[in-house]
Order: structure tokens, then C-alpha cells, then sequence
């Protein structure tokens, strides 16, 4: 690992209130401008993505999104290819928010009662109002989570290893963005994606988001790329994993809820574990306990980014 990936580990792993992003971004532009690039800031709604190649010319576009979540007290636990488990844990965490509602509306109640006032029945929508409002603002502006090894400083630190070790003859190959506020809605992706039209429909996305915490290191197209069959052919000699570290190509049911949603040829890479009972999982994500980060993963996927981009570059001399 470089020194500017441990730079971020050590000194970047907080990337969510503005002066924390303009000053990673400061950094980030200098040490890309001192590998040979001449990245750029382009803002859109609600967001600042770092860019550094050409999107429009590009044959595969690398991303990652660089900013950081709030500090939630479960975890977001998510299987991407077991959508029941998926949709059951999300009412699960929702379920508390519903009990502090009831809770909040039993004692208003029976204040009503023993005051003999109703009137402060209007209240209980307030309440309940109030109450959902506070759960969104937490969720989304909450405390900064100060563990992000996974979420999604793993998937930077792949970006900014596979930028600084690309050779120079196959820089114009490709473009490394690094998006903004996808924790907040996927701003950055949209922004970028409204600005390069072509990008968005023609050129092949891939996106690293959370690839540090798991074996299994799982590539999932979109469901217009699951019919390429050229496409992911070259994604799976690109990336061949080993014995210890598994990576696949998902061409059957799969999702993985990143900014490549939003991309035609968009590819969600992650690293996940595995049970019997849920199948594929990842798990400690926007928690105090994200803090695996398995340096084996991100040189899997640095070298398999060198190799895609030189597959690009002979397919158009060929």
C-alpha cells in the first residue's frame, strides 16, 4: 500500500462535514497532479466529485464514492442476492422508530386524559412528525462515523492505488471519479451522470464501494450488462482472484444499491462474507465497527484495474 493510502487511513478516515471534504479533496488533487494527472473538482447539485481523466473519451470509467457516513447504533446489513433478508432486515430497523412513535402517543395520551385537555391530541401527528424527521436528520446528518475502513475508505483507497500505478500508455483508457454524497442520495453520480450523457449510456462503470471486509469479492452489472457476455467475459479475465480471495461476476439475481445504479453498463463491486442461512452478507458498515481493511482485496483490484485498462487499449490498436 502507498503512503498516500495509509495518508488517508491515518489522517482522512472522516470525510463528511464540508471542511473535511474540501480539505481531502485539496489533498487529493495535489497528489493526482503529482502522479501526472490533472484532475478536476466538478460540482453539481449538492456535491463535488473529483475527476481525473477524460469521462467523455474514457473506455471505462473507475469510481468510488469519498464521502462518509453518520454513525448509526446497528449496522446496515446488506445481501445483495437474497432480497427477502434484505427487505426484512430494513423493517427491522425501522421497527424501533415505530415503537418510540407508539411509546411518545401512549403518554400523550394518557396526559390528555388526566388533564381532561384534547385538544393536545393535535399533538400526536406533530409527535409523530417530529419524531420520523429526527430519524431521517440522524441517518443522514447524524455524528460522524469515525470507523470507515470499509465504508468507504477501502473502495478510495482501490481508486487512488490503481490511479497512481496506471502506466501512462493506458491513462487514456480510463477516468477515476470520486464521487460525493452518495450516503446522502447518490448526488455525486447523478450530478456527473446528468453532465456526461455519453458516459452514462455507453461507457463500461465500475465501482468499488466497500471492498475491504470479506472474501468474497463479488462484481454485480446491471441488469442491461448481464447480456454482454463480451463485456463480462473481460471484467472476469481482468480480475482472476486466488485460492483465499473469490471474486465473481454475478450474472444471475443480484443488486448492489452504489452509484453504478446509475451508469447503462454500471458494475457494484463489494467484498462480502458468507452464512448459510442469509447466503452472501456484508455487515459493521456505518458502525464503530467497520475498521477491517484488508489490504489483499485492494491489490486484487488494483492489479485487476491495470489489467482491464490494458485489455481497453488493445482491443482499440487491435
Amino acid at each position: 500500500m502507498t503512503p498516500q493510502s495509509r495518508k488517508i487511513i491515518e489522517n482522512f478516515q472522516i470525510r463528511k462535514s464540508r471542511k473535511q471534504k474540501e480539505l481531502f479533496r485539496s489533498w487529493l488533487c495535489e497528489e493526482l497532479k503529482n502522479a501526472g494527472y490533472a484532475p478536476s473538482v466538478q460540482a453539481g447539485f449538492a456535491a463535488r466529485n473529483v475527476v481525473a481523466g477524460d469521462p467523455d473519451t474514457a473506455k471505462v470509467i473507475f469510481s468510488a464514492h469519498y464521502d462518509t457516513c453518520a454513525v448509526l447504533p446497528i449496522p446496515n446489513f446488506i445481501t445483495p442476492r437474497n432480497m427477502f433478508f434484505y427487505i426484512c432486515y430494513q423493517l427491522l430497523m425501522i421497527a424501533p422508530l415505530f415503537l418510540v412513535i407508539a411509546a411518545a402517543e401512549a403518554v400523550l395520551l394518557a396526559v390528555v386524559v388526566k388533564l381532561q385537555s384534547p385538544e393536545l391530541l393535535l399533538l400526536m401527528p406533530v409527535t409523530s412528525i417530529a419524531l420520523c424527521a429526527f430519524f431521517v436528520w440522524w441517518i443522514i446528518d447524524g455524528p460522524a462515523n469515525k470507523h470507515t475502513a470499509n465504508d468507504n475508505t477501502s473502495g478510495v483507497i482501490t481508486l487512488l492505488e490503481a490511479a497512481l500505478s496506471m502506466p501512462d500508455e493506458d491513462r487514456k483508457q480510463v477516468c477515476f471519479v470520486f464521487f460525493d454524497n452518495e450516503e446522502k442520495g447518490m448526488f455525486g453520480s447523478a450530478a456527473f451522470t446528468k453532465a456526461h450523457r455519453k458516459a452514462k449510456k455507453e461507457t463500461l462503470n465500475i465501482n468499488f464501494d466497500c471492498v475491504s471486509d470479506g472474501n468474497f469479492i463479488q462484481f454485480f452489472p446491471g441488469r442491461k450488462l448481464k447480456t454482454d457476455e463480451d463485456i463480462l467475459a473481460r471484467i472476469e479475465a481482468a480480475f482472476p482472484g486466488n485460492t483465499e480471495k473469490r471474486i465473481e461476476v454475478v450474472r444471475g439475481f443480484g443488486f448492489y444499491p452504489s452509484d453504478n445504479a446509475l451508469f447503462e453498463k454500471g458494475v457494484g463491486v463489494c467484498a462480502l462474507r458468507r452464512r448459510k442461512i442469509v447466503g452472501y452478507y456484508m455487515d459493521r458498515i456505518h458502525t464503530h465497527r467497520d475498521t477491517v481493511l484488508e489490504e489483499e482485496n485492494i491489490e486484487l483490484l488494483r492489479r485487476g484495474a491495470l489489467a482491464l485498462a490494458a485489455g481497453c487499449k488493445e482491443e482499440a490498436v487491435s
